[in-house]
């Protein structure tokens, strides 16, 4: 069963460099928003590994790359791509509504690649 996304608003798109990455609180989520070469993309703010805020990490080649442990994951899938990081993080689409910055919750989307 598929439900359909509700979009909020969560920042502006001149909040954000290119590979950056910034946090934002949402319904009670704690999210990381980025902007890389690829568009912008939204994961779970925290590492899989270890407790760690992400937005601490590094933006590079459409990657985050935790600051704590150097796990590293695709911004696109949160597919873990180094290692201590296994486990992938949940993502969430964004879209760009003028300069506004939303992202969708709610829908299948959400589920993370294993």
């Amino acid at each position: 069963m598929s439900t359909t996304l509700r979009w909020v608003r969560v920042a502006n798109t001149a909040d954000l460099d290119e590979d950056d990455v910034m946090e934002v609180a949402v319904e009670g989520l704690r999210l990381a928003l980025y902007r890389s070469s690829g568009g912008f993309f939204a994961t779970d703010g925290i590492c899989t590994h270890e407790y760690a805020r992400l937005c601490d990490g590094f933006v590079f080649d459409n990657m985050i790359e935790c600051a704590k442990h150097q796990g590293r994951f695709d911004l696109r899938s949160g597919k873990a791509k180094g290692a201590p990081a296994h486990v992938p993080l949940r993502t969430y689409p964004v879209r760009v509504a003028g300069t506004d910055l939303e992202i969708g919750l709610g829908g299948d989307a959400t589920a993370p690649e294993r």
